[in-house]
């Protein structure tokens, strides 16, 4: 969905074409907002193409015209053309879907030039909603020898008492987000930020700016070891601003109710929380936009 071309790019291809295939036709392109378009209000319409794929839609159009007391169309079926190279998991037919798909883990937009980063390590960061599968990406990266930096994991270590940003929170939201043990109790401060903003962006003016000093230590750190790739795992990439610290974004993207699936399988949420959850979050279409490469957990790790 977030990888498909704008309407007006789709129209003005479709234009070309229709151009460069006979310039004397006369056209009309009319953008749908619904399964049906005009095909079941227009009385001077007379036929409709469809292919073997597309033909029960044709039927459902002829249908609403009867009950809308227009004259049916007649249906001509086109053959689709046969895609030789479309992989296995591709549709078999030439599609914007299978091209879609082909620009997953491809360069999408031009690399983000900052002459403040060193060229080495190379920092890929990468981020995605929660259920999008970007652990699993980063664990895989891993295996391929990328150094890994785990965000979430640098956010507990900067709560635990004695850790950069303790005393400020507690200062901030009191003591009755303490456990007994004097540890900061996450549950009960994210219940006291989650949806307020003010209190959100109170929390992450104090978190975010640590969080973002110990990953350029792990960079540095990298640095040290020699390793050429390190990739920093973080789901808040983006609304942190910590694209100034890599050299290229990647995102894990899935459908939400592919997401919703899984976060209640993970988490046992309801359906409702899960939704709730993503919502609260930043959509894949503005990840998408201030990405460099797109990536999708949709399938099976081997595709």
């Amino acid at each position: 969905m977030e990888l498909i071309e704008p309407y007006e790019l789709r129209a003005a291809k479709l234009r070309e074409f229709l151009e460069d295939v006979k310039p004397s036709l006369r056209y009309d392109i009319v953008p749908l907002v619904d399964p049906y378009g005009p095909a079941i209000t227009d009385p001077n319409l007379q036929c409709l193409v469809v292919s073997e794929e597309t033909r029960k839609g044709g039927e459902a159009v002829n249908k609403k015209r009867l009950e809308n007391g227009l004259p049916e169309l007649a249906l001509y079926e086109i053959l689709l053309v046969k895609d030789p190279e479309h992989s296995q998991n591709e549709e078999e037919k030439i599609s914007s879907s299978s091209l879609r798909q082909r620009l997953l883990g491809t360069l999408l937009r031009p690399l983000r030039q900052n002459p403040a980063l060193p060229s080495r390590p190379y920092v890929i960061g990468l981020t995605g909603g929660t259920g999008s599968g970007k652990t699993s990406i980063a664990k895989l990266l891993g295996r391929l020898g990328a150094f890994l930096i785990d965000a979430d994991k640098l956010g507990h270590a900067v709560y635990v008492p004695g850790g950069p940003a303790y005393e400020r929170v507690v200062a901030t939201f009191g003591a009755e987000i303490l456990n007994e043990d004097g540890t900061i109790n996450r549950k009960v401060l994210g219940a006291k930020v989650f949806g307020n903003q003010e209190r959100l962006k109170s929390l992450t003016d104090i978190v975010w700016p640590e969080i973002a000093r110990m990953v350029k230590e792990q960079i540095g750190e990298a640095g040290a070891q020699g390793k050429a790739v390190c990739v920093l795992d973080a789901a808040v990439l983006l609304e942190a601003g910590w694209q100034d610290m890599v050299h290229e974004v990647w995102t894990a993207i899935i459908p939400e109710e592919e997401a919703v699936k899984r976060i209640m399988a993970r988490d046992g949420l309801s359906e409702e929380a899960a939704r709730s959850r993503l919502r609260s979050q930043m959509s894949n279409s503005r990840r998408v936009e201030q990405s460099q490469v797109v990536l999708c957990t949709l399938w099976e790790p081997e595709v």
